[in-house]
């Protein structure tokens, strides 16, 4: 089997195009990401959400901004915990391809870690960063430095329980992917 070779310029733009893609097949429900799934995919993305929240909002913070201040150092802690968070990371990723474009998802399945680790890291960031509106960057900022101190799966473990209760209401979603009700 042909080795897929990861080209970095090409994988945003890939990544973006085929999580955007019109769903092939109708699904009877739709696709929601569990408590677990979300945590995982919050302590394997935080790192690349962190750094690409803190240049989306660098215009809009002061100086003295955490973001601005620490948010480099913060997301290279964070990253640590990547590795450990990727295989249930990626099971829920290759999920919510799957929920988009089922062909996407076996392109996906069939990449490499490496590669498919790249396309994850720009379509979770892309998801995030396009709802990152510029007049919440000051309690965005704040919520950070907040939750700086925890490990990464504290936050992230926190982060799903805020989206979890958000579930209950049907509000919590991550992009267009609801999270399951508890």
């Amino acid at each position: 089997m042909p080795r897929f070779r990861a080209q970095p310029h090409l994988l945003a733009p890939l990544a973006a195009a085929l999580l955007a893609a019109p769903q092939l097949a109708a699904a009877a429900e739709p696709v929601c990401l569990t408590p677990r799934e979300f945590t995982a995919l919050s302590t394997y993305a935080l790192p690349s959400v962190i750094g690409g929240t803190a240049r989306a909002c660098t215009a809009q913070l002061p100086e003295n901004a955490f973001l601005r201040r620490n948010g480099d150092e913060l997301a290279s802690r964070y990253a640590q915990g990547k590795g450990r968070a990727w295989p249930e990371a990626r099971a829920a990723f290759l999920k919510m391809s799957g929920s988009k474009d089922p062909a996407a998802a076996q392109m996906f399945t069939a990449m490499p870690d490496d590669a498919l680790q790249q396309v994850a890291d720009a379509a979770l960031t892309g998801i995030v960063a396009g709802q990152v509106k510029p007049g919440s960057c000051a309690a965005i900022d704040r919520v950070v430095a907040l939750l700086s101190p925890l490990p990464a799966e504290n936050t992230a473990e926190l982060i799903a329980l805020a989206a979890g209760l958000g579930a209950r209401t049907g509000e919590a979603r991550l992009g267009r992917f609801a999270l399951c009700k508890a």
